[in-house]
């Protein structure tokens, strides 16, 4: 009795044949011919010797030479002719350090070489009813192999030895100009390293990939989010990824895997990072000087003086000038923060003139004292009152109101009532 897998590879290859060669105008007896002639064809007696002779057309390697250049390949009945690369079948020790590279990552093994023997690749790759592939029970020579190729028709263990060519291995090594050299210094010589592609690794990612973006899961809570759609759970986006595709219009002539993948694969992107200009700096000498910009308090200060043109003394104007001021203050703040979340990187002491007030104001070695002490708040209140009356003049210029005493102190007034903000 057949393992299920293989029953069901004939039953499909049969489908597939009928379905190609049988024409509606055919007779009833012409369609029981053709049916014959197709249970002839993949009967075990007929197909295995066939498919036997045709699997050294084709080797395992889980790095392919085609992927470097696609005229490389084994050549034809694993004959070294042409530009034959020795098919590599990498067997690392599995190590889990965290580094992305051969044995690392669990992926299928590829093949390579004509693609007429496609076939023969499925079958050997077919998995049977214990979890391993019909290639592995061949090797071990299980009672399933031994029953499989005990046809009349052929020799076992020729069987046997036409399908074990596509894992043979080879004592040489050889490779070829086209595919990308590298001379590695060894010693006093250097040794020949050929840059092949794991294709497995490659097709891994991909398959990683497409789950991360289209799975059904995924898909779902996309359109939640189109149609603005409360959901608990949310998705990754992978961005500027590049598409690359292996063997043009015949991906069957690369590889397996690529054929599987109609010969397109992903590729991360590999730029370096973008940096930004940084547009936060620890100041020099001081900060209102440094840190601050007209721009960024233009509009506020031209608001502030509207209100003290006019003449009325009211709560409404009261309120106006003193939300605008409030309005500036903030701004100052959210300066402050900005500065002090560099201060540990930017701050050099050797070539700063900042005064003891900022300092200890700005840098968070002073954080301590800053919550204990008054001193430097009063005076830093001094030094923002200041501020206000300059940048205020600065920004309207020759159309400035003169502003004195009262003024100052009310803008005092102001600041105190931040004081805890500023600390």
């Amino acid at each position: 009795m057949l393992d299920p897998a293989i029953q069901n590879y004939f039953s499909e290859r049969k489908e597939a044949w009928l379905k190609k060669n049988s024409k509606a105008a055919m007779q009833e007896y012409e369609l029981k011919e053709l049916e014959q002639l197709c249970e002839q064809q993949f009967s075990l007696n007929e197909w295995l010797p066939n498919a036997a002779k045709r699997a050294g057309s084709r080797a395992f390697s889980t790095h392919p030479s085609k992927f470097s250049h696609p005229s490389t390949g084994i050549g034809k009945n694993n004959k070294k002719i042409g530009t034959y690369v020795t098919p590599i079948i990498a067997n690392p020790e599995k190590v889990n350090d965290g580094f992305l590279k051969s044995g690392s990552v669990l992926t299928d093994m590829d093949s390579l070489g004509d693609a007429a023997a496609l076939d023969v690749d499925k079958f050997l790759n077919l998995t049977m009813q214990d979890g391993d592939n019909l290639l592995t029970h061949i090797q071990q020579e299980t009672d399933l192999a031994q029953t499989l190729l005990a046809i009349k028709s052929a020799n076992y263990q020729e069987l046997r030895n036409g399908f074990l060519a596509m894992v043979e291995g080879t004592t040489e090594s050889i490779t070829s100009s086209k595919i990308k050299q590298v001379y590695f210094p060894v010693d006093d010589d250097y040794h020949q390293l050929s840059l092949l592609t794991n294709s497995g690794m490659v097709y891994k990612l991909r398959s990683r990939l497409d789950k991360l973006r289209f799975s059904d899961e995924v898909k779902a809570l996309r359109d939640k989010k189109r149609k603005n759609e409360f959901s608990e759970q949310g998705y990754s986006e992978i961005y500027d990824l590049t598409t690359i595709g292996y063997g043009g219009t015949k991906p069957q002539n690369i590889s397996v895997l690529n054929n599987q993948n109609g010969g397109k694969a992903h590729l991360l992107s590999s730029l370096p990072p973008s940096i930004e200009k940084r547009n936060v700096h620890f100041p020099k000498s001081d900060f209102f000087t440094e840190s601050f910009k007209k721009y960024e308090y233009v509009t506020q200060f031209k608001a502030l003086h509207n209100v003290f043109l006019d003449k009325r003394n009211n709560i409404n104007i009261r309120d106006a000038r003193d939300r605008y001021l409030q309005q500036i203050i903030d701004l100052l703040i959210e300066k402050m923060w900005s500065v002090r979340s560099v201060s540990q990187a930017q701050y050099h002491a050797d070539t700063s003139s900042l005064s003891s007030v900022q300092r200890t104001w700005l840098h968070d070695d002073f954080t301590e004292e800053r919550e204990t002490s008054e001193q430097w708040l009063n005076s830093l209140i001094s030094e923002i009152s200041a501020w206000l009356t300059r940048s205020y003049e600065k920004v309207l210029d020759k159309q400035a109101i003169k502003l004195g005493e009262a003024e100052r102190l009310h803008f005092a007034d102001v600041i105190e009532r931040n004081k805890e903000f500023l600390k």
